[in-house]
């Protein structure tokens, strides 16, 4: 029973660090349903314009437990020896970068406050963070499911279209810079964010969801 009892202990690891980045993703979800942040467009805002309303906390909030349950299943995955040191360390980037954009909310241009200094700390650490989780999980993907096709296909193909999300933002910009135009004016920039975050956390729901038992691989410690 003891024996049995530490198997599963990984596995429910992980399903409570799934857990709590899911219910953070849905707090922030949630913001949009409630005043005042139900005001705030979709569309054209980022995510972290909920950091500077009075629903900060929720926000805040909402990004610990991403970023907790992101330490959780990362940790795990590391530990059953199914993921790389690389992308161990980008996992850690990707956490520590959501650490980040808590301690340091972005600038609020409508009254420019913020600090200049946090703000860029705050940009940062999202270029940071939405970099380093799809490329975690495209460097573990072969190691983490040595024996799951399928898996290791979904894994991919999810950190795939993260970076394609992240890829609008690049083309936005540097078609901006040519024209001399505001690169966050030419494409729908809350959307495509809100849709790179989902993509991503879905993304690392599937690389740390447990499977089955199988014969670990060898990574480099």
């Amino acid at each position: 029973m003891t024996a049995l009892a530490e198997d599963r202990r990984p596995a429910l690891l992980s399903i409570a660090g799934i857990a709590a980045f899911a219910i953070g993703a849905a707090l922030v979800l949630l913001l949009q349903l409630v005043p005042p942040t139900d005001e705030i467009s979709v569309t054209s805002r980022t995510i972290s314009e909920y950091g500077l309303s009075d629903n900060k906390w929720v926000f805040d909030l909402a990004v610990v437990l991403v970023a907790v349950g992101s330490a959780v299943t990362l940790a795990v995955l590391r530990l059953q020896r199914r993921l790389p040191v690389v992308s161990a360390v980008f996992g850690a980037l990707w956490t520590i970068g959501l650490l980040v954009i808590v301690a340091f909310p972005k600038t609020n241009w409508a009254t420019a406050t913020g600090g200049a200094a946090g703000g860029t700390l705050h940009r940062v650490a999202s270029v940071v963070a939405f970099v380093c989780l799809p490329l975690a999980i495209l460097v573990a993907a072969r190691t983490t499911f040595p024996h799951s096709p399928r898996r290791r296909f979904a894994a991919r193909l999810l950190a795939a279209l993260s970076l394609g999300w992240l890829a609008i933002i690049v083309g936005a910009v540097a078609v901006a810079a040519v024209n001399d135009e505001r690169w966050w004016l030419l494409i729908p920039l809350g959307l495509v964010e809100r849709g790179m975050a989902i993509t991503e956390l879905v993304a690392l729901a599937v690389l740390a969801a447990p499977v089955r038992a199988e014969k670990p691989a060898r990574v480099s410690s």
